[in-house]
C-alpha cells in the first residue's frame, strides 16, 4: 500500500513538473509574440488595479484615458477590453468566426459543469449543437408562442403591486422566474422566497458566478492541478459537491417532465420538446438536463434587474417620461383594460422607455461571459494576439458619450428617431454574433410588457417622508461615490424605496378583474410535483 501511495505521489509530481514545463514552453511563446507586437498592441495602463468591487467602473475610466480599445495583461492572458458599441460590434459581429470562443473555465466550466454548459463552451460542434437547440426554442418567432404565458403572469404581477407595493423587488423576481420555469419545464413558481426549485437554482448561480472569472484560481494557470485529489483540495470539493446538487435539480426537473408526459399532463415547454427530440439530437439525459437548465439559471435576475432599474428610473426621472407615456396609453389603449402585445406596435414612445431601460442601467454590466480570440487579428492598427480574453462592459459601451450624450439621464427620446448605431436594437443588451443571448426576444417582450401595463395601471414616483419630503435614490455616477448597485458579473439596484399607487379606482378595478381571468388559466400549471412535496 506504501509502494503504491508512493508510485501515486511520485507520479502526480512527474506529471505537474511536465505540466508546469509545457506551461511555461507555451506562455514563453506567447509572451515573446506579444513582445514582438509590443509597438501595436492597444494602448493600456502599465499596472492593474486589484480588489476592485466595480471594475467596469474602472474600464469606463480606462476607456476615456485610452480610447475604444485597451489592453491588459491579466496573469499570464492578454485581454482587451472593448469601450464602444463600434469596436464591438466590428470584432464580435464582424469578425464572429474568430471571436466565438471563450476563456478555458476550469473551474466553472469542467469542474462545476462537466463541460456541458454552452454558455461557458469553446467554440466547436458541442457549442454549436446547444447554440442551435436555445435559438430554435427561444428566437423571435418561438419566443412568441411563450407570450401567453408571459401576459398571464404579468397580469399576477399587476395584482401583486396593486395589493403590496412595497414588494415590489420580490413581485419582479417571482414574475420572472415563473415566465422561465413556465416556459422550460411547465410549472409555475408561486412564491419566489419559499419555492425550493427557484432556491435550489439560485445557489447553484451564485455557485457559477463565483467561480467563473478567468485567472481568479490557480487551477486556470496551471491545470494539471484539476487532477488533485478532492481530499487535499477544498476548492475542488466544494465545486464537485455542487456540480452534484446540480445534476440531481436538473435530473428531477426533467424526470417530472417525464412523468407528467407519460400521464398526458405537460404543457408544452422546452424541457418537453428535448424529452421527444432526445433520440434524434443523440444527447444523454445528463445533456438534455444541463441543455434544459440553461435559460432557467440566466433568465431570473435579468429580466428581474430591468425591471427594477425601470422603478429607480420612474422615481428619479418619472416627470421628465411617465406623463407622456400615460397619455399616449390612454390614447392607444383606454381604460377599460391592460395593454396586450398586439397594442406594443402602436406604443411608440413605450417602447422607446423600454429600450432606454436596458440601455441606461445594463444588468450584465461587464458584457456577458467574455469572449476569446482564436487567431491573431488586426484592428485598426492594433495587434490582437490569438487567445486574448475579449470583455466587451456594457457599463462602458452605454455610456458612452458619443452614441449616448449626458447617459446617465433618462431620455426615451433617444429611441425615437433614427441613429448611427451599430445593429437593429439602438443598444447592445443582448451581446454580439454568435454569442448573442438566445433568450433576447423573450426578455425583451417581457420588459416592454411590463413597462406598457405599470405605467397604464399606476403613478410611480419617490418614496415620502414623514415631512412629505421625498426620499432620494443613488444612482450615479462615478467610481469615487457610492453606486447603488449590487457587485459581480450581473448588476441590478440595491433596495431602495418608491411610491406604487393605481392612477384610479377604475384601473384597481380592471387589475382585479384581470388577475381573476388569469388565475382560472394559470391553474394547469400548479400542480404539485413529486420534487416540491420531497424539497
Amino acid at each position: 500500500m506504501l509502494n503504491i501511495t508512493l508510485f501515486a505521489a511520485v507520479s502526480l509530481g512527474v506529471a505537474l513538473a511536465l505540466s508546469y514545463i509545457t506551461l511555461n514552453f507555451s506562455r514563453i511563446r506567447q509572451e515573446w509574440k506579444i513582445y514582438a507586437h509590443r509597438a501595436q498592441l492597444p494602448p493600456g495602463p502599465k499596472s492593474l488595479k486589484t480588489g476592485l468591487r466595480k471594475p467596469w467602473l474602472w474600464f469606463q475610466e480606462l476607456h476615456q484615458e485610452y480610447g475604444d480599445v485597451v489592453y491588459l495583461q491579466v496573469g499570464p492572458t492578454p485581454t482587451i477590453v472593448l469601450g464602444s458599441a463600434q469596436a464591438a460590434w466590428d470584432l464580435l459581429e464582424k469578425r464572429g468566426a474568430i471571436y466565438s470562443s471563450r476563456p478555458r473555465f476550469i473551474m466553472g466550466g469542467e469542474l462545476l459543469s462537466g463541460g456541458l454548459r454552452g454558455l461557458m463552451a469553446p467554440y466547436g460542434p458541442f457549442w454549436r449543437r446547444w447554440r442551435k437547440l436555445l435559438h430554435g426554442a427561444f428566437m423571435q418567432r418561438q419566443s412568441e408562442t411563450y407570450r401567453p404565458v408571459q401576459s398571464l403572469e404579468s397580469k399576477v404581477l399587476m395584482r401583486d403591486l396593486l395589493r403590496d407595493p412595497e414588494e415590489f423587488r420580490t413581485h419582479l423576481e417571482r414574475y420572472a422566474a415563473s415566465v422561465i420555469v413556465m416556459v422550460t419545464y411547465g410549472r409555475r413558481v408561486e412564491d419566489v422566497r419559499s419555492d425550493i426549485v427557484v432556491q435550489r437554482n439560485k445557489d447553484s448561480m451564485e455557485r457559477l458566478t463565483s467561480v467563473n472569472i478567468p485567472g481568479k484560481f490557480a487551477v486556470e494557470r496551471y491545470p494539471i492541478l484539476k487532477y488533485v485529489p478532492s481530499m487535499f483540495a477544498p476548492w475542488k470539493a466544494q465545486v464537485l459537491g455542487q456540480r452534484q446538487k446540480d445534476i440531481e435539480l436538473y435530473t428531477a426537473l426533467m424526470d417530472e417532465v417525464r412523468e407528467k408526459m407519460a400521464r398526458g399532463a405537460a404543457p408544452d415547454c422546452f424541457a418537453k420538446h428535448l424529452i421527444q427530440e432526445q433520440e434524434h439530437l443523440g444527447m444523454s439525459d445528463l445533456e438534455i438536463a444541463y441543455t434544459a437548465g440553461s435559460p432557467f439559471g440566466a433568465g431570473v435576475e435579468t429580466s428581474a434587474g430591468s425591471l427594477a432599474s425601470f422603478f429607480l428610473a420612474c422615481a428619479k426621472f418619472g416627470p421628465s417620461f411617465i406623463p407622456k407615456a400615460q397619455e399616449e396609453l390612454d390614447r392607444v389603449v383606454g381604460s377599460d383594460r391592460l395593454p396586450t402585445f398586439a397594442d406594443l406596435e402602436r406604443l411608440d414612445y413605450v417602447r422607446a422607455i423600454a429600450s432606454e431601460t436596458l440601455r441606461w442601467r445594463p444588468v450584465a454590466v461587464l458584457g456577458g461571459t467574455p469572449h476569446a480570440s482564436t487567431a491573431d487579428d488586426v484592428y485598426k492598427g492594433m495587434f490582437i494576439p490569438k487567445g486574448s480574453t475579449i470583455i466587451a462592459p456594457l457599463w462602458s459601451i452605454h455610456l458612452n458619450e458619443a452614441d449616448f450624450p449626458n447617459p446617465h439621464d433618462f431620455k426615451p427620446e433617444r429611441f425615437m428617431d433614427q441613429r448611427d448605431y451599430p445593429g437593429t436594437f439602438g443598444h447592445s443588451a443582448f451581446g454580439w454574433g454568435r454569442r448573442v443571448c438566445p433568450g433576447m426576444h423573450l426578455g425583451s417582450a417581457s420588459v416592454a410588457l411590463n413597462i406598457a401595463r405599470i405605467l397604464w395601471a399606476f403613478n410611480v414616483g419617490p418614496a415620502r417622508h414623514g415631512d412629505g419630503g421625498e426620499v432620494d435614490v443613488d444612482m450615479l455616477v462615478n467610481s469615487k461615490s457610492f453606486f447603488a448597485y449590487s457587485d459581480g458579473f450581473n448588476s441590478s439596484p440595491l433596495p431602495f424605496k418608491c411610491s406604487i399607487t393605481p392612477r384610479s379606482p377604475r384601473h384597481a378595478e380592471v387589475i382585479e378583474r384581470e388577475f381573476r381571468d388569469a388565475e382560472e388559466q394559470l391553474r394547469a400549471y400548479s400542480v404539485v410535483t413529486e420534487t416540491e412535496k420531497t424539497g
